[in-house]
């Protein structure tokens, strides 16, 4: 069954039921209306759910449509429901792209021009990071600023457009070296085979697990203040939780759009660097609290974020913000590598300036690759430019067989 966008499903959860926050996540990802119904607000509402299964209340509970229903559903049951495509058409591509956000994209486009067969395999939905942003006033050729979702759709449809393949909602478990090829296993089962593969998987912003958080992310909860930051002008007070080089850094960048910025810090002291410190500490819009644990992000009634409730020596308080900027960290989404290509210390892929990594036929590029910048329009560029660097390979390997 798939979902019209003129019939939006029904997902009937509570707030603390970390399954219910999944399904929510999976279907905003994917850009699939839904009507969200929270138990605790609706008791009423308890019967449907207890009709649907049989007198139990099970939650999340889904109701299609067509009048189905799926409860407790793995994020694989929820594609198939909603209809993603999740198998590939062919078992051999010239060009397999794993990641399908900016950077997957922008390379997919480049070699669908110049008529490779291309598969972009990405285990959420096509736009990455960016189709889950709220606004980009900064990606150049839109002097209004553009949504997220609309930048991700604008780029999806132009791959479409040109004949690339888009498997959603389905994850790359190991590349290895298969003779000339190289083969990508899938988490349906199935693999494919290609003579490169760029991996431009990206990276995710480490999150602090607080109640909120998640219903809030692009509501007032961000996770780049040059990004988002401008957004917040003339705002009263702005937090900035994480005490480390990052976060002290972006705590500086926004006192330019704010009258005050709190730094959050849950250890004892601050982590940054000495120079850092000195230069906040001293900051007459800046305040820093250490201890400070981190319990909730609070949103109004037009469900925005409106303060950040703490635990600190002992006692509860709630800060009133108008944005919070979460800086506690950054991972590369290489999980599923194993080791199979050599990256840093802290698991970004190493590459050289042909953006060509430890394994011949393998390419990175984009947010995933150490020392890229982790800006969307560096992603672009990036894109663009590993799938010059691909062209060249793909055509010294044909040279090379004649």
């Amino acid at each position: 069954m798939t979902v019209s966008p003129d019939s939006p499903i029904v997902v009937y959860g509570a707030s603390w039921c970390p399954d219910c926050t999944r399904a929510k996540q999976f279907l905003t990802t994917h850009r699939v209306p839904f009507t969200w119904i929270d138990l605790e607000e609706h008791p009423e509402q308890t019967a449907v759910v207890e009709e649907r299964n049989d007198g139990k209340r099970i939650i999340p509970t889904i109701v299609f449509p067509d009048g189905s229903h799926l409860a407790e559903p793995s994020n694989d049951e929820l594609a198939d429901a909603v209809g993603l495509t999740r198998a590939a058409t062919r078992c051999e591509y010239d060009l397999v792209v794993v990641g399908g956000g900016p950077t997957g994209l922008t390379t997919s486009i480049y070699g669908a021009r110049e008529n490779l067969k291309v598969l972009i395999v990405e285990r959420s939905a096509p736009g990455g990071q960016a189709g889950v942003t709220e606004r980009f006033d900064n990606y150049p050729g839109f002097p209004e600023g553009v949504g997220g979702t609309e930048l991700a759709d604008r780029m999806t449809r132009q791959a479409e457009r040109y004949g690339v393949e888009i498997l959603s909602a389905v994850a790359v478990t190991k590349v290895s070296r298969d003779g000339p090829m190289i083969r990508v296993d899938l988490s349906t089962g199935e693999n494919v085979k290609a003579p490169v593969v760029l991996v431009a998987t990206g990276s995710t912003y480490r999150r602090t697990g607080a109640k909120g958080e998640a219903d809030l992310i692009g509501a007032g909860v961000h996770f780049c203040a040059t990004c988002d930051g401008p957004f917040y002008r003339g705002a009263a007070e702005l937090t900035v939780v994480g005490g480390g080089n990052s976060g002290l850094e972006e705590g500086l960048f926004l006192t330019q759009f704010a009258e005050h910025v709190t730094v959050l810090q849950a250890l004892p002291e601050l982590s940054a660097s000495k120079l850092l410190q000195d230069k906040v500490l001293s900051h007459p819009k800046m305040s820093v609290l250490c201890n400070a644990k981190l319990l909730s992000f609070d949103a109004n009634e037009d469900g925005k974020l409106q303060s950040v409730t703490i635990e600190r020596e002992g006692s509860t308080e709630t800060l009133p913000t108008s944005a919070a900027f979460v800086f506690v960290g950054l991972d590369p989404n290489t999980g599923f590598l194993n080791g199979a290509l050599e990256t840093d210390d802290r698991g970004f892929i190493l590459t050289d300036h042909d953006f060509r990594t430890s394994v011949d036929g393998i390419f990175a590029a984009g947010d995933v690759r150490a020392g890229s910048t982790k800006q969307i329009a560096s992603a672009v560029g990036e894109g663009a430019a590993v799938a010059i660097q691909i062209r060249y390979y793909l055509d010294a390997l044909l040279a090379a067989a004649v």
